[in-house]
């Protein structure tokens, strides 16, 4: 199943082991991307780049300068309307959490974003690795399952990595549709999708 048009690919590998997280950065057809009428909130780098659509980057951001990332576009942006944006080179950029809704390939905005280092973001804990909560799989199988996924270059997945006898997939948007055609297609108890994107409060 495919996404269509989104983020540039990047991929990060990072550590190895079930203890130590295992991360790597969009795939593509592996999964379907969905979309939320409800208002979202997801946190970030906002990046404009040489007079191009403002764009949200909700994965890997490479510490350059000025940063380099990729995203959705976001509908209604405006940089005179939000503070703490740096420039430099052709870019312009922030940290921020942003409201708005998301219709499978772009975010619109609804309300004004608040930079990071203003906002008071509820903690978020995955009940399933609550309590030291454990997956069904070995590290052998996950990495397997992971290199499946990204081989196939899905954009609707942002990273990965295992923990727990699982392998925790972020996305940047799932109501369950992806949680559960995952779980038909590899088994239960073996992925966790976890939306970067989320009801806003």
């Amino acid at each position: 199943m495919s996404v269509g048009a989104a983020a540039a690919v990047v991929v990060v590998l990072s550590g190895c082991g079930t203890d130590a997280p295992r991360r790597q950065a969009a795939p593509a057809d592996a999964v379907s991307n969905v979309s939320a009428s409800a208002e979202l909130v997801g946190q970030g780098t906002v990046l404009q780049k040489d007079g191009g659509p403002a764009e949200l980057c909700l994965g890997p951001v490479a510490e350059s300068y000025p940063p380099q990332c990729s995203g959705p576009v976001i509908n209604g942006w405006d940089w005179s309307a939000v503070e703490q944006s740096q420039s430099a080179s052709g870019v312009t950029w922030g940290t921020y959490a942003v409201f708005g809704t998301w219709n499978g390939t772009e975010f619109t905005s609804t309300r004004a974003p608040i930079p990071l280092s203003l906002y008071d973001a509820m903690p978020f804990e995955d009940p399933r690795l609550a309590g030291g909560g454990t997956g069904a799989g070995d590290e052998p199988q996950l990495q397997r399952i992971q290199q499946e996924l990204h081989a196939s270059g899905d954009p609707a997945i942002l990273g990965s990595w295992t923990t727990q006898g699982f392998l925790v997939v972020s996305v940047i948007y799932d109501a369950g549709d992806i949680q559960r055609s995952l779980d038909e297609r590899f088994g239960p108890d073996l992925i966790l999708v976890q939306p970067a994107l989320r009801p806003a409060g």
